[in-house]
């Protein structure tokens, strides 16, 4: 196995069979024991899924007729010949690299197809992409469907926004305060030779000027530092945790917003909840390494009549689950796998989860609701709603620097200061006599 076969394996889930990404790097990549082949693979699989409609649209035209559906590998593995010769500039011999994998998926049939592919390809490369970039949503590499939603909530930033979505992101840090100051890694940093600037808005945060491997970050085994990005990382601060408060986060998995709370604030309790096993499991895994606690329960938190004790919180974070729209430079395979029809399931369970969790915090508290995502059926428009049917709530407004003031909460876009997209909003209870309710 080498990484070309590896990712057209996990090319071949992804495309084919609607699988994560990420789930998929986990189960495969164990099988390259060489580091840069590893690395290898996974650029492959990013970098495919990154421009796949103008892979995609490129391939149509290269290809007499369409592949069958059982060789779904054979298109992945042609998406990565293009992808190779047009993104990465990889030399001559990597197209011969690529048609031998046609003998490792016992498709003997298939290495001429490949290897004439990819060759007709680089003699007809200008007029090709002359001919697909004609199509916006293919230059842009984005579904006609989710660059119709950009230009309808962002007019004047939708192309700001695709670009954004298809440039590398960053590797964040978020220090553990429990542990040392910013400053204080810095010199660690320095010591090991890993440039690095502070991620703005932040107390925490640094933004690495190079990724590398967690396991070369001084004191990640020791819990010294976390990856997360430096939009993530205003939420803390903005639920403004009192001293011995109780805490809720609804949505917890896989435990970054969690941990950074227990690394910010004396917590007296808090239940953090999730409703799969495998990312309660995460969570606990997080905080073990943050030499961090709290109480994990893997129940669905629109149902608290299953979980929920009777007393109330003074806070609840609410990260809900979202189409994922601002983090697509984190996880290109968004926009493969994510359907227009997803977008109104979405928003009817962020609804839900409102709903069900409110009457769960106190008088005075305060809910953080937050997104990752850029549309605005899943932000203002969710809160706009909210606050239009529950006459004790009402917004608290976000004074910042960061991000766009939307008529309720505000918005950082995809790219912004080198941040993830994300969406914020705070409500607080008011104490109104039921009789007026």
């Amino acid at each position: 196995m080498d990484a070309r076969s590896v990712a057209t394996q996990i090319l071949t889930q992804v495309i084919g069979h609607r699988r994560s990404l990420s789930d998929c790097l986990d189960t495969h990549l164990k099988s390259l024991n060489d580091a840069r082949e590893r690395a290898l693979a996974q650029a492959l699989c990013y970098g495919v899924l990154r421009w796949l409609p103008r892979l995609q649209a490129l391939l149509q035209r290269l290809l007499r007729k369409p592949l069958k559906s059982t060789d779904c590998d054979i298109q992945a593995l042609l998406l990565i010949g293009l992808f190779q010769t047009l993104y990465l500039r990889i030399p001559p011999h990597a197209t011969a690299a690529t048609v031998n994998v046609t003998r490792q998926l016992q498709k003997p049939w298939a290495t001429a197809l490949v290897n004439a592919v990819l060759r007709n390809f680089q003699r007809q490369r200008e007029t090709l992409l002359t001919s697909v970039d004609a199509d916006i949503s293919v230059k842009l590499a984005h579904p006609p469907w989710l660059l119709k939603c950009l230009q309808t909530d962002w007019p004047t930033q939708w192309e700001t926004i695709a670009a954004a979505n298809n440039a590398h992101p960053p590797l964040t840090l978020r220090v553990n305060a429990r542990f040392m100051s910013r400053d204080a890694y810095f010199e660690h940093l320095l010591k090991a030779k890993i440039a690095a600037i502070p991620t703005p808005y932040t107390d925490c945060g640094i933004t690495l000027e190079h990724p590398v491997d967690v396991q070369q970050l001084p004191g990640f085994t020791q819990g010294w530092v976390s990856v997360q990005d430096g939009a993530a990382q205003l939420a803390a601060a903005l639920l403004d945790v009192p001293v011995g408060a109780r805490v809720l986060d609804a949505c917890a998995a896989p435990g970054g917003k969690t941990a950074h709370l227990l690394e910010h604030y004396e917590v007296y309790t808090l239940l953090a909840l999730d409703n799969q096993p495998a990312r309660v499991q995460k969570l606990h895994d997080t905080l073990q390494r943050l030499h961090l606690s709290a109480q994990l329960r893997c129940v669905d938190a629109s149902q608290p009549d299953t979980w929920w004790d009777g007393q109330l919180f003074e806070r609840i974070l609410l990260d809900v689950p979202c189409s994922g729209s601002g983090i697509i430079r984190r996880h290109p395979d968004i926009k493969h796998l994510r359907q227009p029809s997803d977008i109104g399931t979405l928003t009817a369970q962020q609804a839900r989860l409102l709903e069900a969790l409110w009457p769960l915090l106190k008088p005075g508290g305060k809910l953080l609701y937050v997104t990752c995502s850029v549309f605005a059926e899943e932000n203002y428009l969710q809160i706009q709603q909210f606050l239009a049917t529950h006459a004790e709530a009402t917004e608290i407004g976000l004074a910042a620097d960061w991000g766009y003031a939307q008529k309720y909460g505000r918005q950082i876009l995809p790219g912004e200061n080198n941040l993830d997209g994300f969406y914020y909003a705070c409500l607080s209870k008011e104490n109104i006599p039921t009789s007026l309710l």
